[in-house]
């Protein structure tokens, strides 16, 4: 009686736990099935094929002897790995975004691929990311210490929101959620502003464009929505929604961001587009060579400089989760070197730290003798 009672008990626990897991995964942030006019948009895209996204050039997620994505996964998720988290706290500067002049124009890396930025009197967001967490379970892909500085508290009104892709370091829901309020409009790659619509936003606010799509804020203010080489998707399902990198082009300055994504020669592509930027932050972090094709190594970010005929570099998607196994000081350390004598200089700014448009100035080495 009692084995069977424990049968019981035990059986009602699983079925429990499995209603948990099912309502957990219908929660609002993993989004919901496209509306027929957005799958309709989706589909008319040329980089819609056979009801998934693809890449201008094809180029497997995972190379070497783990080729498989989720096996691969699996045995990085399994692996002991040593100092990609630092001991102590990351440095950090903390600018009251409250009380900046709308004239001045500057950017402010968040930490990782979340920035601010004072364009030609616009406020702009691109990917926050303000939780503790990069990831769908509370356990999972930690901030460092001292890398949340900023909260949606901090951020004023802004009159665009930038999202490169739909993977949880970059789309975070309770970020958005948060921020709700002060946001004007959104521009997005295809498929991502169901997302905003299921989330409550107007459809009024979406610019939600395919690559090489052309977006005009105000008069002489335009984003670029642009190609990138990476891949999309909140749990299972691969690439059902578009990725993207950005060119701000005002009548004063151009910035690009390229999202995530692995060397390729769109950045020529684009630099000759454009004819050069002043700044370009641009993916160094979170790599490994069995997965370079989505997320460049340093010396291909260093390559992409050169080949966006950009003057300055902010280097981000570091420093603030570890989703590789490189320690955590490694893609600036490596990147400084590899940057050495080329076209384009180096900022590395701290978390938080104000960079001018202007006049950028010069950055301490401060990842330098941190555990």
């Amino acid at each position: 009686m009692k084995r069977k009672m424990g049968l019981w008990i035990g059986t009602g626990l699983c079925c429990l736990a499995a209603v948990g897991v099912a309502v957990y995964l219908h929660s609002p942030r993993f989004g919901r099935p496209f509306s027929p006019q957005r799958l309709a948009r989706v589909e008319a895209s040329p980089h819609y094929v056979n009801g998934h996204f693809e890449n201008l050039r094809p180029v497997p997620v995972m190379t070497g002897p783990n080729k498989g994505l989720v096996k691969g996964l699996v045995d990085y998720l399994m692996e002991k790995r040593v100092g990609t988290v630092p001991e102590e706290p990351v440095p950090h500067h903390k600018v009251n975004l409250w009380k900046q002049d709308r004239s001045e124009d500057f950017v402010v890396w968040m930490g990782h691929s979340s920035f601010y930025m004072q364009l030609d009197g616009k406020r702009i967001l691109v990917d926050p990311v303000f939780s503790d967490y990069a990831s769908p379970i509370f356990f999972a892909n930690r901030a460092f210490k001292g890398s949340n500085a900023y909260t949606a508290e901090d951020i004023p009104p802004v009159d665009v929101l930038v999202i490169s892709h739909d993977h949880w370091d970059h789309l975070d829901y309770p970020t958005i959620m948060a921020l709700k309020d002060k946001i004007g409009k959104i521009v997005c790659p295809l498929g991502v502003g169901e997302y905003f619509e299921a989330w409550g936003f107007k459809p009024s606010q979406l610019y939600e464009e395919d690559w090489d799509s052309d977006v005009e804020i105000s008069p002489g203010f335009h984003i670029h929505v642009l190609t990138a080489q990476h891949f999309s998707g909140r749990l299972l399902e691969r690439n059902p929604t578009e990725w993207a990198s950005y060119a701000f082009i005002t009548p004063t300055h151009k910035v690009y961001y390229s999202g995530d994504g692995g060397y390729g020669p769109h950045f020529r592509a684009i630099g000759q587009k454009f004819g050069g930027f002043d700044l370009a932050l641009l993916e160094n972090g979170q790599y490994d060579r069995q997965w370079h094709n989505i997320h460049m190594l340093p010396a291909e970010t260093a390559q992409a400089a050169a080949d966006l005929q950009t003057r300055y570099v902010i280097p981000v998607h570091n420093s603030k989760f570890a989703l590789a196994r490189h320690t955590w000081q490694e893609p600036m350390q490596d990147l400084e070197k590899t940057g050495k004598g080329t076209s384009w200089q180096l900022l590395t700014p701290e978390i938080g730290d104000k960079v001018s448009m202007q006049k950028p100035g010069q950055f301490p080495e401060w990842w330098v003798n941190r555990k």
